[in-house]
């Protein structure tokens, strides 16, 4: 059974350029500890890496945990409570009759993570003074900026579509 403390997550994704070189770095908090993730890859979006943070820092968390997710993401907090994600997975991943959804393979991670934990997203308003929010900013950032970033390759093949 998952600690009963709730964490306290923090996301944030940069690209340089969109699509280019992209990066993802969240902070995870459960009382007095707390871990820094973040990683990157060579060609990718700004979306995919806002995606990738909550992804990365939710599977940081056991199975049944309570967390609130702050991100500076309308498209990743909006998506997520307003019940888009899953409308477009209802769909077949599909906005519209016409318009695919982006990045299904993603959506679909996180929102597998969500039905294992009771998660909260709440906005943030970016490059606002939040300093948990600019600390992700400042990780996502220089994640970008690594060398010999390897390939999102679900997004690198779509490019070739």
């Amino acid at each position: 059974m998952p600690d009963p403390t709730p964490y306290i997550i923090y996301t944030d994704g940069a690209c340089l350029g969109n699509p280019g070189p992209g990066g993802y770095a969240a902070i995870v908090r459960q009382g007095a500890q707390e871990r820094e993730f973040s990683g990157g890859f060579r060609r990718t979006t700004n979306n995919r890496m806002e995606l990738t943070a909550a992804i990365v820092a939710l599977e940081s968390i056991p199975a049944g945990s309570q967390a609130t997710l702050y991100s500076d993401s309308n498209y990743l907090v909006q998506a997520v409570n307003l019940g888009w994600a899953r409308g477009w997975k209802a769909k077949g991943w599909r906005r519209s009759t016409k318009e695919k959804a982006l990045n299904p393979d993603l959506w679909e991670r996180l929102l597998k993570l969500l039905d294992q934990r009771k998660v909260t997203f709440v906005w943030v308003r970016g490059h606002a003074g939040n300093s948990q929010n600019e600390r992700c900013d400042r990780l996502s950032v220089a994640a970008a900026q690594r060398p010999n970033l390897p390939p999102d390759a679900v997004f690198e093949a779509g490019e070739k579509i």
